[in-house]
């Protein structure tokens, strides 16, 4: 692994664990140059379906895009990065084990939304309202309701839920 500092080629692991409920290790690197010291993770690369947007175009499926948006609906919240690094990957796992080739945008976002409502129900909120392009307060208030008569999660299940 290059130093993504001085671009050595010489970089030790210090420390490896399990993260993403198993799916990722986790590397603590230090380069043997320089003495910086980062973190990389490790994945298992499988194919993932690519993705029919509302316009019928085809891309391809963008770890980092669904990430940031994740991370604009989490902005400021009281979630660990570890928690949203468990969620997309669940995520991907999910539309991986569909096994299609292609799935639909909107597939992606629901299952986005599922999961920002396990994570933070402030996020699931922000995303929801552009997702379903919210266009007054009677439509936050209907879904805040909706949401409202659901049963929450506790915060030590493992989501990072907030209980009322």
């Amino acid at each position: 692994m290059h130093c993504p500092f001085c671009g050595a080629q010489d970089t030790r692991v210090t420390d490896s664990r399990l993260v993403a409920e198993g799916d990722q290790v986790r590397r603590r690197r230090q380069c043997a140059d320089c003495g910086e010291r980062f973190t990389t993770y490790e994945t298992a690369e499988l194919l993932m379906p690519r993705i029919i947007k509302s316009d019928g175009t085809r891309e391809v499926f963008d770890e980092a895009k669904l990430r940031g948006g994740m991370l604009r609906a989490l902005e400021k919240r009281p979630v660990s990065a570890e928690s949203i690094e468990a969620a997309v990957e669940r995520i991907r796992q999910s539309l991986r084990a569909r096994g299609e080739r292609e799935i639909h945008a909107r597939d992606v976002g629901e299952e986005v939304m599922s999961a920002l409502k396990r994570l933070d129900q402030v996020a699931y909120i922000r995303f929801a309202s552009v997702y379903r392009s919210f266009q007054d307060i009677d439509e936050f208030r209907a879904e805040i309701d909706r949401l409202a008569q659901e049963p929450h999660f506790s915060p030590d299940n493992g989501h990072g839920g907030k209980a009322r």
